[in-house]
């Protein structure tokens, strides 16, 4: 093994010790307990070795973002294949998403909320996001056959998000996530 092998290895596990640590924090006591000065504290290196690897923190946010796309594209892929039909598939995509957004408050503020320097919709847009959104596509095309099935994502995702923020933000009436599900997919999707 060459010294060059041996310190690309450790180049890349100290920059996924900074990603974890990020996500870690964020997740305990939100993002704005992860600055670079706490970072390198908690992984015990200098700040010049941690922008060695990052030029800031919205470069770690952007990278904890992609991530959490590849996570999520694997769940809702999961979703979509265990399905039984496609009004099932788009449905337990809808569902997935929502638990995932759930489940991991920061990441999914990473994401989607925070500011990174990810570019949605467009030629350079990351192939995390591009997949995680062909998930969605597919869900939709499978049930939305001649209509413009990436329109109808478009609003599957726009609904789906203001649902988890505002509900998160306490501006929805709780307990009430299964009938507003309902009505969207009411839209999009025949009943079976």
């Amino acid at each position: 093994m060459s010294i060059r092998a041996r310190r690309e290895r450790e180049y890349q596990r100290r920059n996924q010790l900074i990603l974890d640590t990020a996500r870690r924090l964020a997740e305990a006591e939100g993002w704005h307990a992860v600055t670079t000065r706490r970072l390198a504290e908690e992984i015990e290196y200098s700040q010049p070795v941690l922008y060695s690897h990052f030029h800031g923190k919205e470069a770690i946010v952007g990278a904890v973002a992609l991530e959490g796309f590849g996570e999520l594209t694997g769940t809702l892929r999961a979703a979509r294949a265990s399905a039984d039909g496609a009004t099932a598939a788009l449905r337990a995509v809808v569902e997935t998403y929502l638990d995932f957004a759930g489940a991991n408050p920061a990441l999914y503020g990473a994401m989607f909320e925070l500011s990174s320097s990810l570019t949605f919709a467009s030629a350079e847009t990351p192939l995390p996001l591009v997949e995680t959104f062909g998930e969605l596509i597919a869900a939709v095309t499978a049930v939305t056959p001649g209509d413009d099935a990436e329109l109808a994502a478009e609003v599957i995702w726009g609904a789906l998000h203001g649902m988890v923020v505002l509900e998160r933000s306490g501006r929805l009436r709780s307990g009430l996530m299964r009938e507003r599900v309902d009505l969207l997919l009411a839209r999009f999707a025949p009943r079976d």
